[in-house]
Order: C-alpha cells, then structure tokens, then sequence
C-alpha cells in the first residue's frame, strides 16, 4: 500500500498550533477561578509567563538538538532511558486527553449563553461534547496538513475577541480614569494567594511544546519549531496577563465567581447584551479551535511512542495520508470513555477537575524535561550553553513549585503515573517491535 507523505507545516502553522492551543478556554473560563485572588493572581501570571518561557526555551533548545517526531518523551528517552521515556509519554499522553475533556467542557459552557438548556438538561453537554470529539478526531485523521490549517483560521478568530477586550477594558479606564480597578494595596499578596494563583494559570499556558511533538511533519524542524515555541509562548502569555488581569480586576468577585462565561459577563456589564453574545461566539470558536490542535496531539504521542517500541506496535501505522488513525481513535475512545462517566457534574465542576488534572501531570513532563536538557550537556549530546544551563535549573524550581501548588491534583496525577508501571513491563515482557514505516 502506497503511502503519501504528508505535507510539511511551516512556520506560521507551528506558531498558530502553539498559540491556538494555548490560547483555548482557559483563558476564557480562568477568571472565575482566580476572582478571590485579585492582585495575587496578576503577581500569579507574571511567575507562570517567566516559567513557561523558562520552558519554552528549554524545549526550544531541546528540539533543535531533537529534532525528530515524539517532544518530551523522544528528549527523556534520550536523557534517561526506555523507562523514564515511557513514563514521561504516559504521563503527557494521559494530560493531553484529560486535558481535552476540560477544554470541551469549557467550549460548550460557552454555548450556553445562546442555549440555557445545555447547562440545565442533564447530560445535554455531554453529548455535544461527544460530537465535537469525534468531529475533530474525523479530521485529524484526514492528515495533519488539514488539521494545520483549520489551525491558522480558528488562531485568526479567536484572538479577536481578545483584542476587543483590552480596547474595551482601556476605553473604560480613559473614561473612569482607574476608578473600576480593584485598588491595590502590598498586604493583600500573600505567598500562599501567589502559589494558588500560579498554578490555576499554568492550565492556560500548556501547549508550548506543541510544536515539538508532530516534529516529524514539520519544514526545517531545526530551525521553525524553536522560533515557533518561544514566540508563540511569548506571544500567548503576554495576551494572557492583559486581558486577564483586566476581567479580574475590573470585574466584582462576586460576579466572577458564580459565573459560567466570565468574559461574557465582563463585555455585558461594560459593553452591553448584545457585545456579550458576540464574545460568547468567539469564545466558543476559541475552545474548538484549541480543541483541534490538542487533538492532534493526541494522536501524535501514541503514535510516535508505538514507532519507538514502547507502545504496541500496531498504534505505529498510518494511513494513505500519513495519519495515525489508530492512535486518534483509541485517544478518543479514552476521552468518550472520561466524558462520559463525568456526564452528571456540571460544566464548570468538570472543567475545574479535569483543567487541574490535566495540569499536575503536564508537570512531571515538563520536569523531566528539564532535567533531560541538564543531563544531555553533561553528557556532551547537546551543545553546551550556560545560558540553557541556567534557564533549565530555573525550570526544574519552577515545575516543583507549582507541583506543590497543585496539592491534591499532584498525588492523584501521580497514581495515574503509577498505573503505566505494569503496562510498560507487560509491553516490554512481550517484546513490541515498532512498525516498519
């Protein structure tokens, strides 16, 4: 059977896959969550950007001297075996569609605002959340050049309303000369606020190795995904502290905290009804849209872990297009599987569980990442460089600190790390060989 090579994604393809994933329904769902926090969660943002480019640079640095398909479990598996390779790719693999159930839940919550009865009708967004999945995954399958591509379009979307919400938030500040903002005072940021704060953002920021996972598709690996990492990661994150701050800040707690569309409701109070239902549309455009690029993802990791030996080899295939089928549907049947038993709590209780979730596990990645950068120099496999020492040290502080900021999350991710113990010893025992490309 003849295979077709998949086209390449280029430069803007892996900045809009960076940024779109990023930037999904985090950002619009995370007020909520940081509204008891005030000026603790700005101080919270500020920490979380300065880590995630910490990151974003080792990840850069890391693809440049990797430059092959699989991101952080090909850079653990190079810097500590087989097995800290395979459990780095459990723990991101399981993140990716943990993480997808909370980016669904939070896409339908905006649909809400024009259909009440999905947030009232048990079980309602349960299954628009199952459509979208398998829409998505349909597409996936179709090739990573056509997923690229919706990619582009939904980034170009959904950073508008973004936009309008700083020109809005700095037309009010003109008029009301900073009377709107929550007043800041030095005693109210606390170390503990900052630390919760912190890891709450963290959610909005994973995606910023997303460029480095579907390497294998990309132009001039070398070269694009490490301009793409940093300036997709820099980009988002600045975006993030603007407009989030300002719905925090100039928004009443109590508004916030009970609310299903907080953007919405900050464009309604200051913008009117009809500004609020053209910020929920966006809103929701925004969250497939980060839906699509983490669904790739999705597929991508099982299939590059089954093309180095330490998935069943059968997840190794690809179609006539050069998509891991496989991989995708057995990625959505486990997100169905997730969705579906979580059918009864609300959107915003399966949004808060799953986002956090998805976090604590994204973090034994990231950590290990960086250590992999440390150990690579040591061992002369990457050129060395005090400034990627440096940097790598801050993040390896940084991924523990936020561990300990997720407190509940962190052990309940790590007995999800524990549980691909027996099942990396039960593919090793039986010998799974890769596929043959």
């Amino acid at each position: 059977m003849k295979v077709v090579e998949p086209k390449a994604l280029g430069f803007w393809m892996c900045v809009a896959l960076v940024v779109g994933n990023m930037i999904g329904s985090g950002v619009f769902m995370l007020p909520a969550s940081l509204a008891p926090y005030g000026w603790n969660a700005v101080a919270g943002w500020v920490l979380t950007i300065g880590g995630a480019l910490c990151l974003a640079f080792v990840f850069a640095r890391l693809a440049k001297a990797f430059p092959q398909g699989g991101g952080p479990y090909i850079y653990t598996q190079e810097a500590f075996g087989p097995a800290a390779g395979f459990m780095v790719a459990w723990s991101y693999w399981i993140s990716i569609w943990v993480g997808n159930a909370a980016i669904a839940a939070g896409t339908v919550s905006y649909l809400s605002v024009f259909y009440p009865q999905i947030a009232t009708q048990t079980g309602l967004h349960c299954a628009i959340t199952l459509v979208m999945i398998w829409g998505l995954t349909l597409m996936n399958c179709f090739g990573a050049r056509l997923a690229g591509g919706m990619q582009v379009v939904t980034t170009a979307l959904k950073l508008l309303p973004l936009m309008g919400v700083i020109l809005l938030a700095a037309l009010v500040l003109g008029k009301t000369g900073g009377s709107t903002i929550l007043p800041f005072q030095a005693q109210d940021l606390t170390p503990v606020g900052i630390t919760a704060a912190a890891t709450l953002t963290l959610w909005a920021l994973l995606g910023m190795e997303s460029a480095t996972v579907p390497a294998g598709k990309v132009k001039d690996p070398e070269r694009t995904i490490p301009r793409a990492t940093l300036v997709g990661t820099a980009f988002a994150g600045v975006i993030y502290l603007i407009v989030c701050s300002a719905v925090v800040l100039m928004t009443p707690a109590d508004m916030l905290k009970t609310s299903n569309a907080p953007f919405a409701d900050f464009v309604g109070l200051y913008g009117g009804g009809d500004a609020r239902l053209v910020l929920a549309g966006f809103a929701a455009i925004s969250g497939f849209g980060a839906l699509n690029g983490w669904m790739l993802l999705q597929g991508e990791v099982p299939y590059a872990m089954a093309k180095g030996g330490v998935f069943p080899a059968f997840l190794a295939k690809t179609s006539k297009r050069g998509a891991p089928v496989r991989a995708h549907v057995l990625s959505s049947l486990f997100l169905t599987v997730l969705v579906t038993m979580n059918y009864a709590k609300s959107m915003v209780e399966l949004f808060t569980f799953m986002a956090l979730l998805a976090t604590a596990i994204s973090l034994f990645a990231y950590l290990f990442c960086a250590m992999a950068a440390l150990r690579l120099q040591k061992q002369g496999r990457m050129e060395p460089s005090r400034a990627v020492t440096v940097v790598a040290i801050i993040a390896t502080i940084y991924s523990f600190w936020t561990l300990y900021g997720a407190g509940e999350a962190s052990l309940w991710s790590l007995a999800l790390l524990v549980v691909g113990l027996p099942i990396h010893w039960l593919i090793k025992r039986f010998a799974v060989v890769p596929a043959t490309e």
